[in-house]
């Protein structure tokens, strides 16, 4: 099967009822929110998205994304790269009341004043969410390891301070 550019946005219902099946590629650099969290440029994701209707009858977007970032070790600060893989499976509201009807397999996505979902930008908030938190090298790999780091000296509680409360505890007894 040949690979294509996703589409920057489509309309669910239409898509979802004709069954539309997409394999393909979201540029890196279209990706601006995404880029400024990386150490360089992120490379191109590779995008499968199919459109649906379940058997209750729920338009639906399932699909995976996939995509190698460069970030910063925050143990050693060099650079590495990790691959990112996201699942998602959404279902196109166009109001509030859809939404809440939603059944939990699905996560809502807002239709636009067309009735459109932006693509491009549903791919990168799901890669943006799956970024690690604190970005790092596997220990064999990073070149500060398991070294433990020390900061500061902590000087041990030689003497016990007399509780401040003790004068309360006086009176109560009284």
């Amino acid at each position: 099967m040949q690979t294509v550019k996703i589409p920057v946005s489509i309309d669910p219902f239409r898509a979802a009822t004709s069954r539309q099946v997409y394999h393909g590629t979201v540029p890196g650099v279209q990706l601006k929110r995404l880029t400024e969290l990386c150490a360089g440029d992120c490379s191109d994701v590779a995008v499968s998205l199919e459109c649906g209707v379940d058997l209750q009858g729920i338009v639906y977007l399932k699909g995976k994304a996939v995509t190698e970032l460069t970030l910063v070790c925050q143990r050693c600060m060099t650079l590495f790269t990790t691959e990112v893989t996201v699942e998602f499976c959404f279902g196109p509201c166009r109001t509030k009341a859809e939404i809440d009807e939603l059944p939990d397999a699905y996560d809502p996505i807002e239709c636009n004043e067309v009735g459109e979902v932006r693509l491009h930008q549903l791919i990168e908030d799901e890669l943006i969410v799956a970024m690690p938190i604190i970005p790092m090298h596997q220990e064999i790999d990073c070149s500060a390891g398991s070294k433990d780091i020390v900061v500061g000296e902590i000087e041990p509680a030689h003497e016990e301070r007399p509780n401040p409360f003790a004068v309360l505890e006086k009176l109560k007894s009284k």
